[in-house]
């Protein structure tokens, strides 16, 4: 056992190898017995890789983070060799030719992958309960969710077994999680992390991959390692002026900073919640920042509806390519009822209504980012309530009889009805009812874990910046996390002693 573990962030970890104070080994093997010890509560590891670890442990470690173990998120990240499931009865056998290129990076960097961990199916619900390996716990309260779709990752970051998890967001998968389990999760810009060269850019480019951790520097660290292009990139943004570890070091400069207690998405945003956006606000205000309340420049509807109609596009899209894939034909049992219903929507709109649903994103995405070009920041609360019982989002009786039917009927003219798209979405957009606007936008957001709610639960707040200017988040991030510090603060079920 090796006591100290806990004591140390990834960075510190990979000090640790480097200065031969303990080999990649035995990080590598504290990392499995705490997996091991707390995996039966939670339920996050869906794939152990320990005979593949064990071998690359005995190597000379490199890169920055040498020898410090970590699972990969099952989904999106190809790891050669391995079967991706996506949390998916259809997918289970699915086998990546070739490692993605932030697997590669992710590999450059030191980094030992011993597992993977759990997403929703297909990664299309912020709470991680697929049917294929059952639902995931929060550290803090397993009777409630980790969040998703990263929330196997968060939970084996949350609860102690690795200091920082594969991660990614498409709709706030990163940042949800974080909030749910007490971390730091921050979403780069789009094309920030390269993507490919397989498949093509997920979600219509809102999918970025990066990180969960306890520490700010780790996330910054793992950026610099990650960010950068290479051949097959299609989108390329200009390198940051410095290391975004550098950021750290620096107090940030005097923000303007907008903050919001608007629902966004959802019909109202929590009391508590609110309070913690207003309190979050004076913080920043004592750091000596500037801070300036608005309103959010969002049409709750028309994005809902919108951003659904690319969503089931490309679920539809997802099949498709798997049943060409895998080299057989999908069918409704081989899929969780929400997803099979997406798919279904997906077929109904055509070649038009998709064009003009990405219209609408950009268009929003335009006057957005014209609306907050005079700020710094956007401060809102990452969620719109605390962290969601299990089970708290599935579809309920009436829900799933209407899942059902709806594979029986011609589905086209009910799925075009705006108002069955938003109501059959409304419970899940009114919990991350924030996060769904950077995604589209492209611009990078983070979540910062500075509040609990009075029930216990981690509450994150969300800081959205320009577009391509992780360095100024960064930086906030690293002030934040000084004047309230949060990495030493334990969970319920912890993996250590």
């Amino acid at each position: 056992m090796f006591k100290e573990y806990d004591q140390y962030d990834a960075t510190g970890l990979a000090e640790l190898v480097r200065s031969q104070q303990v080999s990649a080994s035995e990080l590598l093997e504290e990392a499995i017995s705490r997996s091991e010890r707390v995996n039966g509560k939670l339920n996050f590891l869906v794939r152990p890789m320990y005979d593949i670890a064990r071998e690359h442990a005995r190597h000379t470690p490199y890169g920055p983070f040498a020898g410090v173990p970590i699972l990969l998120k099952d989904l999106a990240a190809n790891y050669a060799g391995v079967p991706m499931m996506m949390g998916s009865r259809f997918f289970r056998d699915s086998i990546p030719a070739q490692d993605s290129e932030y697997v590669k990076r992710l590999k450059a960097s030191g980094l030992n992958i011993f597992g993977k961990s759990a997403t929703p199916e297909l990664g299309i619900t912020p709470s991680t309960e697929p049917e294929l390996t059952g639902p995931v716990r929060n550290p803090w309260n397993p009777t409630h969710s980790p969040g998703g779709s990263s929330g196997g990752a968060s939970a084996a970051v949350a609860s102690g077994v690795i200091p920082m998890a594969s991660a990614s967001d498409g709709g706030g998968s990163i940042r949800i999680p974080a909030s749910c389990c007490g971390l730091f999760g921050i979403k780069p810009s789009r094309g920030r992390v390269p993507s490919g060269p397989e498949g093509g850019e997920g979600w219509f480019g809102f999918i970025a991959e990066h990180v969960v951790s306890r520490s700010v520097r780790d996330s910054a660290i793992m950026l610099d390692a990650l960010q950068g292009e290479y051949p097959a990139q299609l989108l390329r943004l200009p390198p940051p002026s410095g290391s975004y570890a550098e950021a750290l070091q620096k107090a940030p400069r005097k923000l303007k900073i907008a903050f919001s207690t608007d629902p966004c998405l959802g019909l109202v945003l929590d009391p508590e919640l609110k309070q913690c956006v207003l309190k979050t606000a004076k913080d920043l205000e004592a750091l000596g920042h500037t801070v300036e309340e608005v309103g959010l420049p969002i049409d709750r509807d028309e994005f809902i509806y919108n951003y659904s109609i690319l969503i089931a596009a490309e679920i539809n899209a997802t099949i498709r390519e798997g049943e060409i894939l895998l080299g057989k034909k999908a069918s409704a049992s081989d899929f969780e009822l929400r997803t099979w219903g997406l798919k279904n929507m997906g077929e109904a709109f055509n070649a038009g209504d998709i064009t003009l649903a990405l219209w609408y994103m950009q268009k929003f995405s335009r006057n957005w980012m014209t609306y907050f070009e005079p700020y710094d920041v956007l401060l809102t609360s990452t969620l719109g309530t605390p962290p969601v019982v299990v089970g708290g989002l599935s579809p309920g009786l009436v829900d799933s009889l209407l899942l059902k039917a709806l594979d029986k009927l011609p589905i086209g003219n009910i799925a075009k009805r705006r108002d069955f798209v938003i109501k059959a979405a409304e419970r899940v957009y009114n919990y991350c009812s924030q996060t769904m606007p950077a995604n589209v936008t492209g611009q990078p957001s983070m979540s910062v874990p500075l509040h609990f709610s009075t029930s216990g639960l981690p509450l994150g707040m969300m800081f959205t910046a320009r577009f391509g200017d992780e360095t100024t988040l960064f930086s906030l991030a690293g002030q934040l996390e000084k004047a309230h510090p949060w990495a030493q603060k334990r969970p319920l079920i912890w993996a250590g002693e």
